[in-house]
């Protein structure tokens, strides 16, 4: 039988003047006077008022509880309700369903904290047995769906979990209703269980559920929480890229710039040519993030009319010398209408000059064949030739001076990464730095961790280990954030030994706190052995040895986790 809140509208009244209240201020705005029940009023009247802001606290107490406990059974309907669909996903073992009990409450299990925050565990765990194509026992549905209710990073992996069962519970509990406005990868998979149940695919198992009504994933976009809109365009751009368009230049006119700027930046998943006379049009737009975003888009369309455009832009600003030895750049000596429509802003945001600001925007909308096309000359030929200003006579000096080195890099840097060119992100990349003059490391053009995740995952965790075993974990933990976890092998040991050599130099844990948080989630759980030494090796009672216990404690706990859903 469900249950609904029948709470009387004064009563309700009486809560909304409590949070107004404390909205505003109790020196603003008086405590309201007691209304309810009989009950309800003699208790708000015995409150101690002499502190207004305590009273208040304890009047929201009583009206709080008074709501709660305040839930009569509804009628059903007649002939009794329609039971959930059956869900066809074996459930999980038994040890994985005890995991996951713990996982939710989120304690250790162990006495003395010698574990990570377990919440930080669950969507490692969720994301697993989404994989395995598990189900949960359906005593535990509930508390999944209110872990998603204050989580929302965890609302795709848990309703696709959840399966058919959870939006059966969703539909009864206005609580759990983000379920039936959250879309899975799937198809399909939206709105309300009203059928019977029907496995999703094989490459996504936990997507088993009813299959939608009609209007069902029309009611999402025009009436779901604008997150949930984003995650929806987000998800059916990578399924029927052309269906996400329809869907977005239906209601373009009537969303609100910041809204369009985000639906906006949906549009990179399955992006091709067929999406381009939409983005020429939003460079139109009255907001200049949206024809900022637009510009950035069709920058990363090769064979778009804005790409055309840039790379002639390109080629009068820079040019190969007669000796085929040198770059020569001419900056843009102004910013005209026709640059400022394609995206490139008239004056930098950032504090650079402004002929410096409109080369590297032009720089980074080039295509990169054009520079390798035009030349003849791959990436790291061009990155190896010396650059310098080309003059007012467009011929340069007799030697290339380095100006114009670090914006052109820059460019080429920002293009790669926007571009997704692995060839172009490697020769920026390089070998992992080492060390220069006094122990410097040498500097990388545009930002590391950005161009690492151009590169295949095993190359980046590859480039990061290089790294670690050069310069530590100081610099490390964006280039640690752009690696897959869980973190392979070599990286881990890397990562592990650089640990030790922090321990062994003096400094604190809490110097490396980004990288060791990451570190109880990511680290390979066949580390834990070695860190094992380095608890055993620590002198007892130190931070360093109670930080080891603890990772070598949360590493064991993840290599059971994972090998109770290998089923």
């Amino acid at each position: 039988m469900t249950a609904t809140r029948t709470e009387p509208a004064a009563q309700a009244d009486a809560w909304e003047e409590l949070r107004t209240t404390a909205l505003l201020g109790t020196d603003r705005r008086p405590l309201p006077a007691p209304a309810g029940s009989p009950a309800l009023v003699a208790a708000a009247t015995a409150v101690d008022r002499t502190d207004p802001a305590t009273a208040l606290l304890e009047l929201a107490a009583l009206t709080a509880v008074r709501r709660r406990a305040g839930a009569r059974p509804a009628t059903g309907p007649s002939g009794g309700a329609a039971a959930a669909p059956a869900d066809p996903r074996p459930e999980l073992p038994v040890a994985a369903a005890r995991r996951l009990t713990v996982l939710l409450e989120g304690r250790s299990g162990s006495a003395g904290g010698t574990l990570a925050n377990l919440t930080e565990l669950l969507p490692q765990w969720l994301a697993t047995a989404r994989a395995r194509g598990l189900r949960p026992p359906a005593a535990l549905v509930p508390a999944l769906l209110d872990s998603a209710r204050t989580r929302s990073e965890l609302r795709g992996d848990v309703v696709a979990l959840a399966g058919p069962l959870g939006r059966w519970l969703a539909e009864r509990n206005p609580d759990w209703r983000f379920v039936l406005r959250t879309a899975t990868d799937t198809p399909g998979q939206l709105g309300p269980a009203t059928g019977g149940a029907a496995a999703g695919p094989a490459g996504d198992p936990g997507a088993a559920g009813a299959p939608a009504a009609p209007g069902d994933e029309h009611r999402i976009w025009h009436e779901g929480l604008f997150a949930e809109r984003v995650t929806h365009l987000t998800r059916l751009r990578r399924t029927d890229p052309a269906a996400g368009l329809d869907l977005l230049r239906g209601t373009w006119p009537t969303e609100r710039a910041e809204d369009r700027l985000l639906f906006l930046d949906a549009l990179q998943d399955g992006l091709s040519p067929a999406d381009e006379p939409f983005l020429e049009a939003a460079l139109g737009d009255r907001s200049k993030n949206v024809r900022a975003t637009a510009a950035e888009l069709l920058s990363t369309l090769p064979g778009s009319a804005l790409a055309t455009r840039m790379a002639e832009r390109a080629r009068a600003a820079v040019r190969l010398a007669g000796t085929g030895r040198a770059l020569l750049v001419t900056p843009p000596a102004e910013c005209d209408a026709a640059m400022q429509r394609d995206g490139v802003a008239p004056r930098s945001p950032t504090g650079r000059g402004e002929r410096a600001w409109w080369f590297g925007e032009i720089v980074a909308a080039t295509p990169l064949r054009t520079w390798t096309d035009d030349t003849g000359l791959t990436p790291a030929r061009l990155l190896g030739l010396p650059v310098g200003d080309a003059g007012p006579d467009g011929k340069g000096a007799g030697q290339a001076d380095g100006t114009w080195t670090d914006d052109l890099r820059e460019g080429w840097a920002r293009a790669a990464v926007r571009q997704h060119d692995a060839d172009w992100a490697r020769a920026l990349l390089g070998p992992a730095p080492r060390p220069g003059r006094g122990g410097r490391a040498t500097r990388t053009a545009g930002a590391p961790a950005k161009l690492l995740a151009v590169l295949p995952p095993p190359e980046r965790a590859a480039w990061t280990a290089a790294f670690i075993q050069a310069h530590g974990l100081g610099d490390a933990f964006q280039l640690l954030g752009a690696c897959a976890t869980p973190w392979t092998p070599p990286l881990s040991t890397a990562v592990v030994a650089a640990l030790e050599r922090a321990a062994r130099s003096g400094t604190y844990p809490w110097s490396h706190s980004g990288v060791l948080g990451m570190t109880e989630r990511a680290l390979a759980p066949e580390a834990a052995p070695a860190v094992e030494a380095l608890a055993s090796d620590a002198a007892p009672d130190t931070a360093w040895a109670e930080t080891f216990a603890r990772l070598a404690g949360t590493l064991r706990f993840r290599a059971a986790m994972l090998a109770e859903l290998d089923v």
